[in-house]
Order: C-alpha cells, then structure tokens, then sequence
C-alpha cells in the first residue's frame, strides 16, 4: 500500500531542516537577550486544560483533538499557553521565581483546521509567556521581542495592529451592548454565531462568514464601553511601542480567537499581496484571569505565539537568504582488504571535531569518490593496504585536488595545517 502522510501534515526533509535550525536559533538567541527560560510541556493534557467554562473560540469548540483512554479525556495540545500556566501553577513556580516568570516555548500543536495556505492541523508553534505582573512597559515590550525576531529572519513587509479590551467590566458592558444589537439580526448569521451571540458575542466580530454583514458595519464600539483605567492603560501600552520605535494601527475590531485575553491585544500581519488568508505571524495579547484559574495566585500574564511554517515561508517571499546545508569535513575512502581501518580513521577524525563519513561497504573506487563529491567532502582520506601497512594514509585537498600522502598518527596535524588553525 502507498501510505502518505495523514492530511493537514508534512515531512521535514533533511534539505529543509538548515532553514528549521536557523529560525530556531535566533528564536533562542533573541530570547536569551530579553532573559527568557524555555518550558516545555506534554503534547497532550486533560481536556478540561484547554476546555475552560464557556469558551466560545472556535479551537475548543470545533477544532481540538481529543479523546478518552479509560476514565482520562485527553486532548492533544491546540496552543501553547494553557500549558505553561498549568505548570507554572502545578509547581508553585509564582513561589519559586523572580516575578515576572519569563518563558518561551517551541514544538508541535494540533487543531483539526481545514488545511491551507500556511495552516496545518499538525504545525509547529513558538511562544513567550510572562507571568506574575501586568505592566503596561511588559505588553510593549513582548510585543518587542516578537517584532526582532521577525526582523532578524529578514521580514520586514509588517504591521502591527493593536486594540484593548479593557478590564472585565468594561468587557461585560460591551458585550450586553453587542447582544442587543446582535438578536435582532441574528438569523441572518452562520450557526457559529448563534453560539457565540450566547457565550461570548464579541467572537461575531471575528467572523469570517458574516464579517460583510451591515450589521457589523453598525455594531457598537468597544472604546465606548472602556472606563477611564482600560484607557489609560492602552495610552501606556502605545506610548512604549512609540518609545521603542514600532509603528502601530488601532485596529478597534480585533478580539483575538481565545476567550481569556484582556485589555491588550495584537496581531503583527504580512502585508505581502501574496501573503494569503493567513497573514498573521504572530499575535497575542493579556491575559488576568489564567493563572487563578488553574488554582495559583490571582496574577495576570502577557504573551504571543507564532507559527514556525509561517515564519519560514514569509523569509523565503521576502528574499532571506537561508544557511546551505553543512557538507562533510572528511570522507574515508578505503581500497582493498583494509577491515575496519576506515571506521578508526572517521571515528579519529570525529573525536577531534571533524564532520567524517567513512566507506562501510563493499564499493569501487569510483562509486566512493563519487559520495565524497554527493556529501561536499572538503578533504578525502585514502587508506589502501599498502599506505595501512606503512602506518600512512593519502590526503586530498577537495578544492584543488591537491594529494599528499601523510602518516596516520600525523593525519590531524595536516589536517589543521592545510586549514590554517
């Protein structure tokens, strides 16, 4: 049978993993410089992590992996963030650690997602957390840390568009100002909607059905809604993005897919023509309510997450130039009846650092040299029987083929010499 992977998934190849090590380590070096530790969290937890109250986003009501194994209801992870809460809160870290906590996590996240252009059901997420202090200077400067990273991977056809929810009392008077003027009309939009009218109406603002509609041209404002400490709060937030030299657009529709954000919220977009529907690179925003939930102290949190695909297709639009992928210090080339002599010799080489790969099987001449050249060998040991014998092996310069023949406990010495070390 011809398997194939499972849709909404994809293979890694090795010619591909160069542009996946460098996205990773400049994702670990920005990190570093803003003190970020890396967590990492089980792939799957209990449903219930993910599943909170009357979560209206459509992750958890349409999208999530789950299932039961006996008396567990598991659910493979859709993002990242409830699961570094559930851990910062299962450790009692709030307890352990300088306030705020700051960490960054990296690896694979499902949601069951029509597949598309930049979106899997299998993809790979980046994402920071800072948790234990709501500072209005902390949500300018994650947003920061995101924006330099994006940056350093060469992207720079961006934009960040921002907005505030306000604080919970602000956000209850807006959404009873929503359903009043949503149930009217409220037939008139997608079965997701009716949901949402009941759970959580700010969601019909993210539709992407009716997002046409007239009534959604007409719907009340959320800025009219904020009292003046919501306000205040968002000035700060923009006056550390002007600080930090970011340019921003108010964006006054923009809630986010997830229920448990407030006050700040943003998404960072490619304003690339071909970009696609999936123009988001990385988005976030506060959070004041997760960390209590899970059972810790009441202390609010701030943080993004960014899809890895999505990142590496935007650099390669825009021109970055990615790492090639590293070739082979040294090929072992064995002639005749030599045993194991290539082994030693490439094991030798490793021992001192040398990327090496030695001949392991039965092969002529030709076919050898013809893998050094397939593997990029910058320089080839020949070993026959005669040179084993003697105690030397055959050195060759890759570059201008130049050929030396050199005692094999001198080998390393020539080596560091033709290389200038």
């Amino acid at each position: 049978m011809n398997y194939q992977t499972p849709r909404g998934t994809y293979d890694i190849l090795p010619e591909e993993m160069p542009k996946w090590h460098e996205l990773e380590q400049v994702i670990r070096e920005v990190t570093a410089l803003y003190h970020y530790e890396e967590i990492r969290t089980p792939m799957f937890e209990d449903t219930a992590v993910f599943a909170r109250q009357n979560d209206s986003s459509d992750m958890v009501n349409k999208e999530m992996y789950s299932f039961a194994m006996g008396d567990d209801h598991l659910t493979l992870r859709p993002e990242g963030t409830a699961g570094v809460i559930r851990a910062f809160d299962q450790h009692k870290m709030f307890g352990s650690m300088e306030l705020p906590a700051r960490f960054y996590y990296m690896g694979p996240m499902f949601r069951h997602e029509r597949p598309q252009k930049g979106r899997q059901r299998q993809f790979t997420q980046f994402g920071v957390e800072c948790i234990g202090a709501k500072s209005a200077q902390i949500d300018a400067e994650t947003i920061a840390l995101g924006y330099d990273i994006v940056r350093r991977m060469g992207i720079r056809s961006i934009k960040v568009l921002i907005n505030t929810l306000g604080d919970d009392a602000s956000r209850a008077a807006y959404r009873e100002a929503l359903k009043t003027h949503f149930t009217p009309v409220i037939d008139e939009f997608c079965g997701d909607c009716h949901r949402r009218l009941e759970q959580n109406p700010l969601r019909i603002l993210d539709c992407k059905i009716d997002h046409d509609h007239p009534a959604m041209k007409s719907a009340p404002k959320l800025e009219d809604y904020l009292d003046e400490e919501s306000r205040q709060y968002f000035q700060e937030v923009l006056a550390g993005l002007d600080a930090l030299g970011i340019p921003y657009e108010i964006d006054d529709r923009l809630v986010r897919g997830l229920d448990y954000y407030t006050h700040t919220v943003y998404e960072v977009v490619s304003t690339q023509p071909d970009s696609g529907a999936q123009s988001t690179i990385f988005a976030g925003g506060r959070y004041d309510h997760l960390v209590s939930y899970f059972g810790g102290p009441d202390l609010s949190g701030m943080g993004f997450a960014s899809g890895l695909e999505r990142l590496l297709s935007l650099a390669g639009q825009e021109g970055h130039v990615f790492p090639p992928a590293s070739g082979l210090d040294l090929y072992v080339i064995g002639l005749g009846s030599v045993g194991s002599a290539p082994l030693a010799i490439a094991q030798q080489l490793r021992a001192a650092g040398y990327k090496a790969e030695a001949n392991l099987t039965p092969r002529s001449l030709k076919a050898q040299f013809r893998s050094a050249e397939r593997g990029g060998a910058k320089y080839i040991v020949i070993a026959g029987e005669e040179e084993l014998k003697n105690g030397t092996v055959n050195l060759k310069r890759s570059a201008d083929k130049e050929q030396i023949t050199v005692r094999r406990d001198q080998l390393l010495e020539q080596l560091k010499e033709w290389e200038g070390r």
